[in-house]
């Protein structure tokens, strides 16, 4: 079936979505990581949208979504986002996969609304990061601060970008950097990027995630070079109801270089 598309208003910002309900299907919600979209999950979805009702969102910021300069880009809001949304189709007990920065706001969402989450699948999920130090959060109020930003991600080009985060290279396609590359060129990425490293809170920490009791399942790739598989093992120490599943010979995007395995133990999860 094919997913349906849509942009929703979500706590007074147009989010856009994809989203496939079955009855009797689990609900999955599927959240991106930063200077992504949704694409993260193309190899996914086809394979996951067979056994579950699917909703993958891009973030305000990033994608289709809106990306307005009143709204604040912290976790918490973003966690507000997607509560919003999970009230928006009426969901209940609800599982999470978030990818990287996905990931950590997977896990700011369960602690804001524990009772609407069933589990959580976390792929190379960001943990355990500080806040921007007070130097960088004052240079984003420079006027000329966004400039330097988007010199600094062009510096390399998209392809190259590809190869941190994948380990076999070889599965890098034309299709791949078009659509990664897309964000890059997006107007209001670059002060979305900016508003971000401004107000961002830092990961949750040990003591936060030891509430949070959901069944969750982590996968790591072992030569992950953006979150080492280490802050998957601390991850699966610090919260109470975790295993850590790594894969070798895999990097940071295990949603494409290894979707089979990944689709194959989120169902054997869920």
């Amino acid at each position: 079936m094919a997913l349906t598309q849509k942009c929703i208003d979500l706590c007074g910002v147009k989010i856009y979505c994809e989203y496939s309900f079955v009855e009797n299907r689990p609900p999955l919600l599927l959240i991106h990581g930063v200077a992504a979209t949704l694409y993260t999950f193309n190899s996914l979805i086809p394979l996951l949208n067979e056994h579950f009702s699917i909703i993958a969102i891009d973030l305000p910021g990033f994608g289709r979504s809106e990306k307005p300069s009143s709204f604040i880009f912290s976790f918490q809001n973003y966690a507000k986002i997607v509560a919003a949304c999970i009230d928006y189709f009426k969901l209940d007990h609800v599982n999470i996969v978030g990818h990287s920065m996905g990931g950590q706001i997977a896990l700011y969402t369960t602690k804001m609304i524990p009772e609407k989450i069933n589990k959580l699948v976390l792929i190379s999920s960001s943990g355990y990061l500080k806040r921007a130090n007070k130097a960088i959060i004052f240079c984003t109020f420079l006027p000329f601060f966004g400039y330097y930003v988007k010199h600094q991600v062009h510096k390399q080009e998209v392809k190259d970008v590809l190869k941190n985060v994948f380990y076999d290279h070889s599965l890098i396609t034309e299709n791949h950097v078009r659509e990664f590359g897309r964000p890059l060129e997006e107007k209001g990425f670059y002060t979305s990027l900016l508003r971000l490293l401004r107000y961002r809170e830092g990961d949750l920490s040990s003591e936060d995630l030891k509430t949070i009791d959901k069944p969750t399942l982590l996968l790591w790739g072992r030569e992950d070079r953006v979150v080492s598989f280490r802050i998957g093992e601390r991850l699966a120490d610090d919260l109470p109801n975790a295993k850590l599943i790594t894969y070798e010979k895999a990097g940071h995007l295990l949603t494409e270089e290894r979707s089979q395995e990944v689709y194959q133990a989120i169902l054997d999860f869920i």
